[in-house]
This record gives structure tokens, sequence and C-alpha cells, in this order.
């Protein structure tokens, strides 16, 4: 028996923990170790990883992935991908999430985890064909569920969903369990379940520490044929992150189970990141509420990055005496939004409502042009009947959400021909446009610093020479 590992601490573990605040100068040193490891895949970019390098830690996410590339030969780079909304919170055109997923390709990721917040697999289409056009015989196209509970959330649901990703050609399928909220019970069902549905297709399994639960699960999920599971070196595991790569190596070896995975090679990169997570400690940003556990979760099914940000927003406005308040207002706004999967975009858009609620005092006096733009059908088809009164406020009298893919098909290229006369010549690549295109302002922002910073080493360079 085999089960793989894919390490998250370049992306979801931090992104979990400390918001993705780390940056590409803290672990570049530890890469040619990990490239040692025998992962199956490194996820590293993604998520939140590409705004945070442009609004908070001054980096070109393009750069950072061609040098984690570079540093990384012989491992699989893996990305999250939002499907249509790509890395943001809305929904692009599809020429623009094909030449997205172009360039991912091109500047070195190998495996595209392609999901939708509420598994609409309509808007996971074009990403799919866009990983089939522009990989190779190694690149790989992972179909994404995200996985919730809800009146409406059973395992037939999911076995059905997983028989569909299969129909649209995916290479494999992960089990998304943000929340940490899937029990070792559910874990059996499902992936039994699942596994006789599509055969010998591998089957992931991405789950959290928030609850308690996510070791047990594991345990069951790897007794019920999970192929992959996705762990963090362990000094950046647990709490909002996921389970630790060392200890689940160490119960699979007992096991006689084989993962591949180099036992010196993954301790050495734990110790190397040991003091980088005490000077996150030890400067605010790692927050001691991001590494505990709490089973409350199981209620509010709220995941870890959603989390770690509600945390930092509430501190930042100093008014962290109201967050339980708002943990406990959001399952009554996912409720009221048909029982959405917490994932981003969805899970921040829930997440908001709730802590504008409960700020204000008046449950939906203030709306977020996402929550209507939610109602209005622009991100897809609700898993369940929303809060009639709500989308009533909302749409207005016999308003009606849209019932259709909303992204025209249209190739016609002027999202880039646009963004490019906009940036002018702070643009040098394609990238840039892109990244422009994905977060217009902290994109020129970072684009300005850039040239200024050379312009400024170009003048002293020059008058050195004088």
């Amino acid at each position: 028996m085999r089960v793989q590992f894919t390490e998250t601490v370049l992306r979801d573990a931090n992104q979990s923990l400390m918001a993705t605040r780390l940056p590409y100068s803290d672990y570049e040193a530890i890469l040619p170790t990990m490239d040692k490891a025998g992962y199956y895949s490194v996820e590293c970019w993604g998520g939140a990883t590409f705004d945070s390098c442009l609004r908070y830690l001054n980096e070109d996410p393009w750069e950072r992935l061609r040098n984690i590339r570079k540093n990384m030969p012989n491992t699989k780079l893996q990305m999250l991908l939002r499907g249509q909304n790509l890395l943001g919170y809305k929904h692009y055109h599809d020429d623009v999430v094909e030449k997205f997923v172009e360039l991912s390709i091109k500047n070195g990721i190998d495996i595209l985890r392609i999901f939708d917040a509420l598994n609409d697999f309509r808007n996971i289409k074009t990403a799919l064909e866009a990983t089939k056009k522009y990989g190779n015989a190694n690149t790989i196209a992972s179909g994404c569920i995200s996985y919730t509970q809800s009146p409406v959330h059973t395992v037939e649901k999911y076995v059905e969903m997983c028989k569909e990703l299969q129909r649209m050609g995916f290479d494999t399928i992960c089990l998304k369990d943000m929340a940490g909220t899937m029990s070792p019970f559910e874990a059996e069902g499902l992936i039994k379940g699942i596994k006789d549905a599509v055969g010998d297709m591998p089957l992931i399994l991405h789950t959290h520490c928030t609850t308690g639960m996510a070791y047990m699960t594991l345990t069951k999920a790897i007794e019920s044929g999970i192929d992959v599971i996705d762990t963090a070196t362990s000094c950046f595991s647990n709490g909002t992150s996921q389970p630790a790569t060392e200890s689940m190596f160490y119960a699979l070896k007992q096991y006689g189970i084989d993962s591949g995975l180099n036992e010196k090679a993954i301790n050495e990169v734990n110790d190397f990141f040991k003091p980088v997570k005490q000077k996150y400690i030890d400067n605010g940003t790692l927050n001691p509420k991001s590494m505990g556990t709490d089973a409350q979760a199981l209620v509010y099914k709220v995941p870890g990055g959603m989390l770690s940000n509600m945390i930092a927003n509430l501190t930042d406005m100093d008014a962290m005496d109201k967050f339980d308040a708002a943990l406990a207002e959001i399952p009554a706004v996912r409720a009221d939004m048909g029982y959405p999967p917490l994932v981003t975009p969805l899970s921040q858009m829930v997440g908001n409502q709730a802590v504008t609620n409960v700020l204000v005092g008046e449950r939906y006096k203030n709306i977020s042009n996402e929550v209507k733009n939610y109602f209005k059908g622009e991100y897809g088809i609700a898993p369940a009947p929303v809060n009639k009164d709500l989308e009533r406020q909302i749409l207005g009298e016999g308003g009606k959400p849209i019932d259709c893919r909303i992204e025209d098909s249209k190739r016609t290229g002027e999202d880039f021909a646009k963004a490019k006369a906009e940036l002018g010549d702070l643009a040098r690549s394609e990238e840039d446009v892109m990244s422009y295109i994905c977060y217009p302002k902290q994109a020129k922002d970072f684009l300005e610093k850039r040239k200024a910073d050379e312009e400024r080493v170009c003048k002293y360079t020059m008058e050195a020479i004088d």
C-alpha cells in the first residue's frame, strides 16, 4: 500500500496560521532540501499567496514561483486555483482564465488544484480545458470539491460530483475540507463511496486541525483507500493548519505503508522552520488563537484561513471583543445564503457580512456588494434555497437571480489591451499585465515601486561612476 504526501508549509499552512505573511526570503535556503524529501507535491502558490505578495510582502508572485521552480527542479509544484475567480473575488472572462493558466504552467506549476466555491462545475471548465491545452505529460489537473455539511450536502451528492469531475476529464480528485469538520465516520463512508464510483482515479484529502479531528480523519481515510494526504511540517502544523507531516509519516511507517518520504530530509525541513515560526510568534504575526483547537468550528464551519483573517481584521479595527459574537453569526448568514461551503471567496463574503451585522448592531442594514452579487447569481447556483426576505431586500419584489454561467465566452483580448494601455511602461511582461488584471491597485503600486527603486539604483550607480 502507498499513501503520498503533499507538503503545505509554503502555502496553506502559513496562510491558515498567519494570513499568508511568509516571504520567499524566509524559506529560500531550505528549498533544495525540500526537493529531496520525496513529496508527492509541494503546494507553494495560488490561494492568497498572490494577493499577499503584492499587498504586503513587496514581491512579484511570478518571480517567487520561478525562484521556487529553480530551487526545486525535481518536485511537482502545486497551486490552488479558484476556477473562474482565479485568485481574486470576482469571475473573469474565459480568455483571462486561459491566459492565467498558460502563464502559471509556463512559470513552473505542475499541478493545478481547481475548485469552485459553490461546487458549480460550470465555473471550472475553462480552467480545466486550459490546463489540458497548455500542460505537458507531467501536468496534472486536479478537480477539487469544497466539502461541507448541511441539510443538502449528502454522501450521494458528493459521489455524483466526483463522477462528474471524472467525466469532465480531470486527472485526480481532491476533497477539500477547509474547516476541518469532516469526521472519521464521514470520511470512511464518503471515501469508500467515491472509490466505488470512480475506480482507480487518484483521490486526495485536504483537511485542517481546527476542530481536533484531522488525525483521526486522515487515519480513517487511509484505511478507506485515500491515495494522497495534505500535511504541514510539524512546527507549522495543527491549529488551523494541517496535520504534521512527520507524525503521519511515523504512523504510516509503523503500519508498513510506503509514503516515499525521506525521513532525514523532512526532519531537516522542520528544524529549518522552527525559528521562522518563532519569529512570527514574537512579532505578533502568528496569533495564538490560530494555533489552538476549537471544537466549536464543528458548528461554525469556519476554515483556517478565514479564521486567521477574521482575527487579523478585528484586531486592526480594535474590535476583538466582538469576535465570539461574529463567530456565532456566521452559521446564520450561511443559512440565509443557501449553505455555501465556506471557502474563498464565499468564506470572506459570509465572514465579512457576519462581522458587519455584529458591528452595526442590525442584521443586513449594510450589505456588501459581493453578497448582493451572490444573490444576483453572479457566483453560480446556491446549494440550497436562500432566505427569501433577504433576496427580496436585495433584488426587489419579483427579482430573480441569474441561472446561467455569467461569463461570456468571447476571447477578444480586450481585458489585456486595456490593462496594458493603463500600465504603459510599468508592464514588462504578460505576467505584469495579468497581475494588474487580478489586483489592479496592488499590482500598480508594486510596479511603480519597482520602477522607482530601479531608477534610484541607476542614479546612484551613475553618480558613483562619475
